[in-house]
């Protein structure tokens, strides 16, 4: 048989490179083009291989959560630093095509799966987070089972953690820290789990809070797991901070308080925490009360930042406030009137939902549609950040979007 064109073609100039060479070229690509490169040649994909893109710096994306768990076996993800929206795709490796992506920590992403085709009963779920032990129905078609799955998308490969009840998945938190070690927090309990402890499975640990925790953070870089609870009556909410060290989920968690802080909690309407840059931080994000009102509108967007180390706060950000009227709706009652400005009314659904973590916050909104708000925290802390828009939020209709920072990468292997 004669040999083809390609066959004769002397091999591209890169190929006759030393291998210490070649190495040397390809450790200066960002991981993207490394990853796209793989399949140029056999060359590079025997080069660019598992190890060798674990050397390259992860790609640090927001990465979208589909209002619906049947999203198509995708996800969304935005790289900031490029500017552009990126597609996961999940089926050539994740045979449970109803996801829903809950956590992340290094290159390991965190998913609530679909388990009511699977046929594994190595391990008895564990008891659901219930007060009392009444009859009730624990196995419909309202509520199929779900199963707790690590998974690194750009290596394809994913590892199911031990089996959970399904209310764990209806109720809890689910927080991812370094080590493999994840956390699932309800309003009675919390699990841990940690791959190096040999026990391959959950431990169990009751909550003395006084009430259900709202949006619990982990801070990886205090090894610390801090919420926020609501100590104030059904009429006006009142919050307080708690925290509680990795190594003493039974019985650890305290408030965090000082004199000094004065009315910190009383200035912020639904306030939100959220990891700031570098695990030593603690943002806390919510709407700046116009007056001490208990339906008072709100005029913006407030993020405070508390240290770990000095344990002191001060304003990171304040939300612009034609970025701010956006969320309102007061830009389009505007240009329906033709007039001034309204005025935000009292009680008016201004609700603005807040996601992200390491230092980058998103925001989302019914009235802001096919895009969202970024605030960006900066190295020196006192520039208040940058905020900008991000267009072009693909396939998620009207829906009100949600998730969190994902470092795409190769870092961590499930």
């Amino acid at each position: 048989m004669p040999a083809s064109d390609d066959d004769l073609a002397p091999p591209p100039p890169i190929h006759h490179l030393p291998p210490d060479a070649l190495n040397n070229v390809l450790l200066r690509l960002p991981l993207r083009d490394a990853v796209v490169c793989r399949p140029v040649s056999r060359l590079f994909r025997d080069t660019l291989n598992d190890p060798f893109l674990a050397l390259l710096p992860s790609l640090r994306l927001l990465l979208l959560r589909h209002p619906r768990p049947d999203g198509g076996g995708c996800l969304h993800a935005f790289d900031p630093h490029r500017r552009c929206w990126l597609r996961l795709p999940f089926t050539s490796f994740l045979p449970h095509h109803s996801f829903s992506p809950v956590a992340s920590s290094g290159s390991l992403l965190y998913l609530w799966i679909d388990n009511s085709n699977s046929t594994s009963t190595s391990t008895p779920a564990l008891p659901s987070p219930s007060p009392s032990t009444t009859s009730a129905p624990t196995s419909s078609s309202a509520h199929p089972p779900k199963a707790l799955a690590v998974c690194n998308p750009f290596a394809g490969t994913y590892r199911l953690l031990p089996t959970l009840g399904s209310a764990w998945a209806r109720h809890g938190t689910v927080l991812a820290g370094p080590g493999g070690v994840v956390l699932v927090l309800t309003e009675l309990a919390a699990l841990s789990y940690t791959p190096s402890s040999g026990s391959a499975k959950w431990m169990k640990h009751p909550l003395s809070l006084p009430s259900k925790p709202r949006s619990p953070i982990l801070a990886a870089g205090a090894r610390a797991v801090f919420a926020l609870c609501d100590v104030g009556t059904p009429w006006r909410s009142q919050w307080k901070l708690y925290s509680c060290p990795l190594a003493a989920l039974t019985g650890g968690w305290a408030p965090v308080e000082r004199a000094a802080w004065g009315d910190v909690f009383e200035i912020l309407k639904r306030p939100r925490l959220l990891a700031g840059a570098g695990g030593r931080r603690v943002l806390m994000i919510g709407g700046l009360r116009s007056s001490f009102a208990i339906d008072a509108p709100c005029s913006t967007v407030l993020i405070l930042r508390l240290d770990l180390a000095t344990m002191e706060w001060d304003e990171a950000g304040r939300m612009p406030p034609n970025m701010y009227r956006c969320f309102t709706g007061l830009c389009e009652a505007a240009a329906a009137q033709g007039s001034a400005m309204p005025a935000p009314a009292a009680g008016g659904n201004n609700k603005v939902k807040v996601f992200g973590g390491d230092g980058k916050v998103w925001f989302a909104g019914k009235r802001v549609r096919g895009k969202l708000a970024m605030w960006e925290e900066d190295d020196v802390g006192t520039s208040g950040g940058k905020w900008d828009w991000v267009d072009g939020v693909p396939g998620y209709g009207d829906g009100v979007y949600r998730g969190f920072v994902f470092d795409g990468g190769f870092t961590a292997m499930p």
